[in-house]
């Protein structure tokens, strides 16, 4: 790895893409991508990352990256988000009446696809509400339910014969 801005990048592709549950896992992680790095180094990463650790329903941890990443909200308003849809793991479903989209996400995830959503700052949605499973969406009333399924597969999963 040349340098941390390509580090910081893998940690947050590799902690959206998998579940993982400590250092070690991520550093092994790291390691098969072609980033060897210290533990130490490793913690102070996360930590400038915020990247903190959640406990899972089969009683596990996993890491995640909280709704109030700075890196996470300046690429997002600047429009350079790596993220891609397939990326977002915790998606489950999503179903469309009028102008609100309900999306399902795993225990844990819908907090951080809504605000996703939310630093988007696009004229498709007005906001969102979160649980902890489940998002939300509330959307401008002129946009059809197709121009909805094109916005929200920026963030998640959709398969494109939907629209």
């Amino acid at each position: 790895m040349k340098n941390k801005k390509e580090r910081l990048q893998l940690i947050l592709s590799l902690v959206k893409k998998n579940s993982i549950g400590s250092q070690n896992e991520l550093a092994q992680l790291l390691k098969e991508n072609g980033c060897e790095v210290t533990q130490a180094t490793l913690s102070r990463d996360l930590k400038s990352m915020k990247i903190t650790k959640v406990a899972t329903n089969d009683g596990g941890y996993m890491y995640i990256i909280p709704d109030n990443n700075k890196l996470q909200d300046s690429m997002l308003m600047s429009g350079r988000n790596s993220m891609t849809a397939h990326q977002q793991v915790g998606f489950i479903s999503i179903k469309l009446s009028g102008n609100i989209a309900v999306i399902k996400t795993r225990n844990g995830y819908a907090a951080g696809l809504a605000y996703d959503i939310d630093m988007s700052h696009s004229e498709e949605v007005l906001g969102t509400i979160a649980g902890a499973d489940t998002v939300f969406a509330i959307m401008n009333e002129e946009v059809s339910h197709e121009e909805a399924l094109k916005f929200f597969a920026r963030f998640i999963p959709i398969d494109k014969s939907h629209y």
